[in-house]
């Protein structure tokens, strides 16, 4: 009874691994899906501009600016402006006690007096020479008694009307009156700076470059001005030509148009065109890889349908394409597009091309009527 117990169990045993060995060698497989060639978009190179800009600090300026020096000495009488306010050529600003001003007008109205008895004098010997009662002598006398005091009472005169235009201070030229703070009762002296003009026609820029800027920059060359978010344009006036010893820095100039927004003595970004590359080879900056430090491209070879990998001798590069100097000629399709599946020698489908549906198929695939057969060949 134990016997026929075991070879029962044994019956079930070759049974079941019979049946999974079948069902091994019987199953059909489904197919690997081929992977598709990774589909590429291709350009030629093409000639263009490259500017690389940089940005530096720079400081505001007016493009006239006018120191306001009394030329006489005194306690200030009277103001008649402001700080700040716009003045015009020849506007009065304030008005000094010249005590020179007061000895200038005793002088003047004592040459007069002089003056006056020298001519009456000259009337008087005229009329004595004629009559023949005093001598040419005495007459020539009196006459050249009448010319010294018209000279001395001219002196006297310029020198008054110096000190009353001393006495009153007013604008050198038409503009803005800055760091003005001249008050009543001050003391003026004279030679002293009292304020700044700032002219009202325009405003200038000042700004400092390396070496290897200033080399690139020329009068004329645009730049532009940020401020809380808004622009200015200029362009440069003058590139100094000496460094300066204590920041090893060229100092550069450049007018500014509409600069209304601008004070005086504002800092400001500026932007300026340090390099530039005019009629140069460009592609698309993102087309570009780089490995261990160098410069290639994939460019794709109608020959093999594939890619190539291609060294290239990169120059300037802005925000959307690279000057490429050496190693690609105008007829070369460049990718511009990327994929993870881009090497060298990839096969690859140019994008809008006939062949782009065209697939790559693993050679380990294994179809339905070779997983039979192996089948069949495994029963016998």
């Amino acid at each position: 009874m134990k016997k026929a117990g075991k070879i029962v169990i044994g019956l079930v045993c070759v049974g079941a691994f019979g049946a999974l060995m079948f069902t091994r060698f019987t199953k059909k497989e489904e197919p690997i899906e081929a992977v598709p060639n990774p589909t590429v978009v291709v350009q030629t190179p093409e000639t263009g501009n490259i500017e690389l800009s940089t940005g530096l600090t720079g400081t505001v300026e007016p493009a006239d600016q006018v120191y306001i020096i009394p030329k006489g000495s005194g306690e200030v009488l009277e103001v008649y402006v402001n700080q700040g306010d716009t003045v015009q050529k020849g506007q009065k600003l304030f008005r000094i006690d010249n005590k020179q001003l007061d000895a200038a007008r005793i002088t003047l109205n004592t040459t007069q007096v002089s003056l006056n008895d020298a001519q009456t004098s000259v009337n008087r010997m005229k009329a004595l020479y004629e009559s023949g009662d005093i001598s040419a002598q005495a007459y020539e006398q009196a006459v050249s008694g009448l010319s010294m005091a018209k000279l001395q009472y001219d002196s006297a005169k310029l020198n008054y009307d110096t000190q009353s235009e001393n006495t009153v201070v007013t604008a050198p030229i038409a503009g803005v009156l800055e760091q003005f703070g001249v008050q009543v009762h001050d003391m003026s002296a004279g030679g002293s700076v009292a304020g700044v003009v700032s002219g009202a026609g325009g405003k200038t820029l000042t700004f400092n470059v390396s070496e290897r800027v200033m080399k690139g920059l020329n009068i004329g060359d645009p730049v532009t001005v940020e401020k809380n978010g808004t622009d200015y344009s200029g362009a440069i006036s003058e590139i100094g030509s000496m460094v300066d010893a204590s920041t090893g820095l060229f100092k550069v100039k450049a007018t500014l148009g509409d600069a209304d927004g601008l004070a005086s003595g504002t800092m400001v970004k500026v932007y300026v065109t340090a390099e530039k590359a005019d009629n140069v080879m460009v592609v698309p900056a993102d087309c570009v890889n780089y490995s261990n430090g160098d410069a290639y491209v994939y460019t794709y070879d109608a020959a093999t349908a594939t890619a190539k990998k291609t060294p290239v001798e990169d120059g300037l590069i802005d925000s959307d394409k690279i000057q490429i100097v050496s190693g690609l000629s105008y007829d070369d399709e460049v990718i511009t597009s990327w994929s993870k599946e881009l090497y060298d020698g990839a096969a690859v489908n140019i994008q809008g091309s006939d062949d782009s549906a065209e697939t790559t198929v693993d050679s380990s695939e294994t179809t339905a009527e070779e997983t039979t057969e192996a089948a069949e060949t495994a029963a016998k």
